[in-house]
């Protein structure tokens, strides 16, 4: 339930931080609200996975699956272009953090 829990939040970020330029700086009000709640619906549910799963893979995996997600986002919707450099550094974060959930609880 809580990698269940940890997905919405992903997606929930992941919504958020796409709508992020139609807030031009935060001054459209309905996608600037629409941000704010993604954004907070986000941390609310990741606080609630960290109970069950340890901060440090939660957060990695939160934070790699959201860096990856957005930039793929930017470069098929939103016209943005990825090198293979930036793709090589996608690549060695979601590997890190697979490294990070292989190595098991420290307990």
């Amino acid at each position: 339930m809580a990698y269940l829990l940890l997905a919405c939040a992903i997606v929930s970020e992941v919504v958020a931080t796409s709508l992020l330029p139609r807030t031009a700086g935060f001054t459209v009000l309905l996608p600037s609200l629409a941000v704010l709640a993604g954004y907070a619906l986000s941390f609310v549910l990741l606080a609630q996975v960290v109970k069950t799963v340890p901060v440090g893979v939660a957060y990695a995996i939160w934070s790699a699956t959201g860096t990856a997600a957005v930039a793929a986002i930017g470069a098929v919707f939103l016209g943005q272009s990825l090198t293979g450099w930036q793709v090589g550094g996608l690549a060695l974060v979601v590997g890190g953090v697979v490294l990070l959930q292989l190595g098991g609880s420290a307990h």
